[in-house]
């Protein structure tokens, strides 16, 4: 009986079914399932176990040194990568269609040639002379940056094999390339997968470091196997909306650094700017005065940042309100107005809400409940409030106020900005340490949010 020459394989998660389907059973998606060739290729003989080698292990309690590390004169992003480019590693970055990647990574390879390293830039989506144009927009065409332009992943595996002495080695994009032994279109799961292992294996074996340029979904999703974020060493993120001019590079995985750590940028006609002290940029234009305005003092990776959460209530007689978020969850917004409603009284299911993170922030962390739950207070009293001071902690469903990590460095950097109160939850734990208030600023702890609502019914009613 003839072997099948065709498979059925998923493009969401890889999942080989006999036929095709338009719902995939494994991870639910619908008209992802792509025909592709069985790749052909004899088996691998099988050895005899006289010949097998055996595994040698060691102590745990041994030397080890970190490794070396390249910068890449990009401040910021050596923030994410944790210091530099490792050399054998491979980083995956993802993002949105014109979110400024290519923009990136060409910064970040031109002043790597300019300290006189070695660098290789090879394009998939475009030719030679559309990469020179975007380097002379952003003058770098000084830069001793090597190109090339081409998907035949037979062809670039070739080139990077003689090339001893690169440093890095930026492949845009992933889903691009093509390996001839594999009968499918290129941007598949086998074509993904097998190029992505062997441009991994190159740099492994000639010690630089790769960086994989991956598109996303429309969910948001690294498009291709799921695999491919657990080959590579690190997995940066690209987000930010076109509408707002700051870019956030986020890092989700990273085995040689931090996870969640982020860097910010500012998108120019020059390129992409760094931006050093982001929570004063964030800031900048806020305005004290109007109610449903929080400042919330957040944490992402190792940096503190402050942000504006903004609040606007508006009436809904109509018996089914409204909920808008923007950077934040939605399902945490309902719940924080279920305890408000619940536990402190405050009536807000006939109002439609609309809450959203000023600067384009995508705030995930639980510590920001009481700058939400202060702005929403803000809003449904009609009193601002303190424009000095900053919040942060974690609401229970009881309404009780929890405690955050790292509340020091978020004082710290509250206090730098000029604040002069923060707003954080009462010490009850037993051995936990109080926070250090930075010199000129005063704390305000709270334990229950009944407590928070309390003080903007006791403020006068403007006029």
């Amino acid at each position: 009986m003839a072997k099948p020459t065709s498979r059925y394989v998923c493009q969401s998660c890889g999942a080989v079914t006999p036929k095709w389907a338009g719902r995939c059973e494994t991870c639910g998606e619908w008209n992802t399932i792509v025909e592709e060739a069985v790749e052909a290729g004899p088996g691998l003989p099988a050895k005899p176990k006289s010949s097998t080698r055996k595994l040698e292990f060691v102590d745990l309690a041994g030397t080890a040194t970190p490794p070396p590390r390249a910068p890449t004169g990009i401040a910021e992003l050596d923030r994410v990568l944790g210091g530099g480019l490792v050399a054998g590693s491979a980083v995956l970055v993802a993002g949105d269609p014109g979110i400024g990647k290519s923009t990136l990574l060409l910064q970040a390879a031109a002043s790597l040639a300019k300290a006189g390293r070695r660098v290789l830039y090879i394009s998939g989506e475009e030719a030679v002379d559309q990469v020179r144009l975007r380097a002379r927009r952003l003058g770098l065409q000084d830069s001793r940056l090597e190109l090339a332009a081409s998907i035949n992943l037979r062809e670039i595996a070739a080139s990077l094999d003689a090339a001893t002495d690169a440093t890095l080695v930026v492949i845009d994009s992933i889903q691009t390339m093509w390996m001839d032994s594999i009968d499918s279109a290129p941007g598949t799961v086998s074509q993904v997968r097998a190029c992505s292992f062997e441009l991994i294996r190159l740099a492994k074996t000639r010690n630089f470091a790769v960086v994989l340029v991956g598109h996303v979904t429309k969910e948001g999703a690294i498009a291709g196997p799921r695999v491919l974020e657990h080959m590579v060493d690190a997995v940066l993120y690209f987000e930010g909306d076109r509408g707002h001019q700051f870019r956030i590079l986020r890092g989700v995985k990273n085995r040689f650094g931090a996870t969640d750590e982020i860097g910010v940028f500012e998108m120019t006609e020059h390129g992409l700017a760094e931006v050093a002290n982001p929570s004063a940029l964030f800031l900048a234009e806020r305005r004290g005065n109007i109610s449903g305005s929080a400042v919330f003092a957040g944490l992402e990776g190792t940096r503190p940042v402050l942000v504006e959460i903004q609040c606007l209530l508006a009436p809904n007689p109509g018996g089914s309100p409204r909920r808008s978020v923007i950077g934040w969850d939605s399902g945490r917004l309902s719940m924080l107005l279920a305890v408000l409603e619940t536990r402190c009284g405050l009536r807000l299911n006939a109002t439609d809400v609309y809450l959203n993170v000023a600067g384009g922030l995508r705030v995930g962390e639980p510590a920001a409940d009481l700058a939400v739950a202060a702005a929403l207070t803000s809003a449904a009293t009609d009193q601002p409030t303190d424009p000095g001071m900053v919040f942060f902690g974690e609401v229970g469903l009881s309404g009780e106020v929890r405690q955050v990590a790292q509340a020091d460095a978020r004082l710290k950097e509250a206090q730098k900005l000029g604040f002069v109160s923060a707003c954080l939850p009462r010490r009850v734990a037993r051995g936990n340490r109080k926070p250090a208030a930075p010199e000129g600023l005063a704390l305000q702890e709270i334990g229950h949010l009944s407590d928070l609502v309390a003080r903007f019914s006791a403020k006068p009613a403007r006029q």
